[in-house]
């Protein structure tokens, strides 16, 4: 049976995203292959617990709740967590993914919603996109850009003109918490009119840098 590197599975309101507030069970897995210098879960890079498939979907299912967003780390980097997405849709819950988008997501279950990173240049990360991806992605699924400065921005412009974005699905503008001013963030988005939709990680404005919440 398949088996996955667990960090934790925990049930909490989703964050970030177009199902943002939503009841979600998290399960981050282990293990990443970049290393963005804002990154805020450095505690996946390693470790964690190896469970099978039908442990983790146990665990989730004793949490109670329909939404379900498998994370990391970078979730891909683990072959088996294909066969998670699969397993979690034929369950019945509402499944997101999030990645990084350096790793292919051809395979990923066409009911699962990406939440796909295009990392920008302030992330240190920028060279690992894998721009293929994005011609997986449909209307249920969302492109995350987060912003860290100027540079940042008027590069996440450049390529929501250059492949065209928002015509392809949701768009997401973040700030890089403490350093972006969200602000500032917001009035550029509208002064340029933007289609891309602003937003703030509720866990942290709930919870700060708490793990596991």
């Amino acid at each position: 049976m398949a088996a996955l590197r667990v960090t934790e599975i925990f049930r909490s309101l989703q964050g970030e995203s177009r199902s943002v507030g939503w009841p979600t069970v998290f399960v981050r897995l282990t293990g990443c292959p970049l290393r963005c210098v804002y990154c805020d879960t450095a505690y996946a890079f390693s470790g964690g617990e190896r469970l099978e498939l039908a442990a983790i979907l146990e665990q989730v299912a004793a949490h109670g709740v329909r939404h379900v967003c498998v994370t990391g780390g970078e979730p891909l980097a683990q072959p088996a967590c294909l066969e998670l997405l699969e397993g979690l849709v034929a369950a019945g819950y509402e499944v997101s993914l999030e990645t990084s988008g350096a790793l292919d997501v051809a395979q990923v279950h066409p009911q699962v919603v990406k939440v796909l990173d295009l990392k920008t240049p302030g992330s240190g990360e920028a060279a690992r996109n894998l721009y293929a991806n994005l011609d997986h992605l449909d209307a249920k699924d969302q492109v995350k850009f987060v912003i860290a400065d100027e540079a940042d921005y008027a590069w996440a412009k450049a390529k929501l003109a250059e492949y065209r974005l928002p015509e392809r699905c949701e768009v997401l503008f973040s700030p890089v918490a403490g350093v972006q001013n969200p602000t500032e963030l917001a009035e550029k988005i509208l002064r340029d009119r933007l289609d891309v939709r602003f937003q703030l990680q509720l866990h942290k404005l709930l919870w700060g840098d708490q793990p596991g919440v």
